[in-house]
């Protein structure tokens, strides 16, 4: 009997000596911020959700939708924009922009309804889907359904500003 028991205790031990050694799946998604932090792309938007404090909010469980504008999204803001919103003294501005980009829930293209759609912020985003490309306000959805564990990002091609 005790002979049964190390044969078994050793297969269990093997098991889980193989389980820890195997690497992570690639094809499993990080969270929001940590595959925007991997695309290159978002440079300037991963900064900011650094600088407003919101990195843990959306490294959390949520599941959170992102329409995540890029960095020449950003670069087509008026000159000196990003600099003053990124200083300490206007985080609660570049909060309130921010969570204007963010939906709760994991809303993918296909689930994509024209019409008003309530962001974190509290206001409406306005969603069309009525031309070659889904709108969102005057933003263009330019890649959709990026996976992340905690949600989805979908690219946008300018900054969405609340009223």
């Amino acid at each position: 009997m005790l002979s049964r028991f190390r044969v078994l205790a050793a297969a269990a031990a093997a098991a889980v000596a193989l389980f820890v050694s195997l690497p992570a799946r690639a094809d499993a998604p990080g969270t929001i911020v940590e595959v925007a932090e991997g695309a290159g792309t978002f440079k300037t938007l991963v900064a900011a959700v650094k600088a407003a404090g919101l990195a843990g909010t959306l490294s959390g469980p949520g599941p959170f939708t992102v329409f995540a504008p890029t960095d020449d999204a950003f670069a087509k803001l008026p000159a000196g924009t990003v600099e003053s919103l990124l200083k300490p003294e206007n985080k609660e501005k570049l909060k309130a922009i921010l969570l204007y980009h963010v939906v709760a829930g994991k809303v993918l293209s296909s689930d994509l309804k024209s019409g008003p759609v309530k962001t974190v912020g509290g206001e409406d985003l306005t969603i069309d889907l009525s031309g070659s490309a889904p709108k969102v306000n005057d933003a263009t959805v330019i890649k959709a359904d990026i996976p992340a564990s905690n949600g989805v990002i979908h690219v946008i091609d300018t900054v969405l500003l609340p009223k």
